[in-house]
């Protein structure tokens, strides 16, 4: 099946492609295209115009501090995944990434866009969710900084405005005795999970302070539980929480199975990581 017809614009500035936005309610933000071509494709799409900002300069950046990672809108998976600076300062990026299609997508596609796409069987929009991160995006009314917690209003659904695009993302970095962990069951590596976990867990000496676990092709949207208090039995405490969904790939209760059997284990692997890390650094 054929797209559609849509007008096509290439702006060179990131004015140009607000000011496309700003004037077209029917515009698309066209960046790796891997998940809005086969939408197009299939018909389940049908934007006015595509306003494709691979054009526009310095959005292709992956800018680490001790704060955290920054991601420009043009920054594709493989870029990010390649960058050794930024899976030191937040290792979970790197460990999620790697799950993410295969390598010919992931040199395409973007982390921002895929996170903007909100798809909750996708990893990064899960991985934002889990770190408390944000993205910020820009308009003709100005600049904003969306918190990950209200990024997501629904499946495929984010709160950005249709004027609005998304132009960096940001990933905290991981705190001194904190770990993290991340593992998922597909079919074949690179598909699409059937379920994948991914766990924050912070220490202070032994004693583990708080534990959340996120999770990617569970529910509608990315979801989040916190276990601190559950950590003896994590996976109940995440059920309780959870509403596995059915489709073609899995029943419900395969889903809720899979939770069941990748919680602890990423919640253990997240706190033996966040150990080792405070042995690193503590003084001989």
């Amino acid at each position: 099946m054929k797209p559609a017809p849509f007008a096509y614009l290439r702006p060179t500035t990131l004015e140009e492609a607000l000011a496309a936005l700003a004037g077209e309610q029917g515009a698309k933000v066209l960046a790796g295209g891997q998940s809005l071509v086969p939408l197009l494709s299939m018909r389940l799409a049908a934007p006015s115009m595509l306003v494709d900002v691979n054009g526009l300069p310095d959005l292709d950046h992956v800018h680490c501090d001790p704060s955290g990672v920054r991601i420009g809108a043009l920054a594709r998976h493989a870029h990010v995944l390649g960058s050794a600076e930024a899976a030191e300062v937040q290792p979970l990026l790197a460990l999620a990434l790697s799950h993410v299609a295969h390598p010919t997508i992931r040199n395409r596609g973007t982390t921002v866009g895929s996170i903007v796409h909100a798809d909750a069987a996708a990893e990064m929009p899960m991985v934002l969710r889990l770190l408390e991160g944000s993205v910020d995006v820009a308009s003709v009314r100005g600049r904003r900084t969306i918190p990950a917690a209200e990024l997501f209003a629904g499946p495929l659904e984010s709160t950005l405005a249709h004027d609005e695009l998304a132009v960096e993302a940001f990933f905290p970095a991981l705190p001194a005795g904190a770990g993290v962990a991340f593992q998922e069951i597909a079919r074949r590596h690179g598909d699409y999970a059937l379920v994948g976990v991914a766990a924050l867990v912070e220490t202070d000496g032994d004693e583990v302070t708080r534990a959340r676990v996120g999770f990617v092709s569970v529910s509608d949207v990315p979801v989040v539980v916190d276990v601190t208090h559950a950590l003896d039995d994590p996976a109940t405490a995440a059920l309780a929480e959870l509403d596995p969904a059915e489709d073609i790939h899995a029943t419900a209760a395969y889903r809720a199975h899979l939770v069941s059997v990748l919680t602890p284990r990423v919640v253990a692997a997240a706190t033996d990581h966040a150990r080792s890390r405070a042995r690193e650094v503590s003084p001989a």
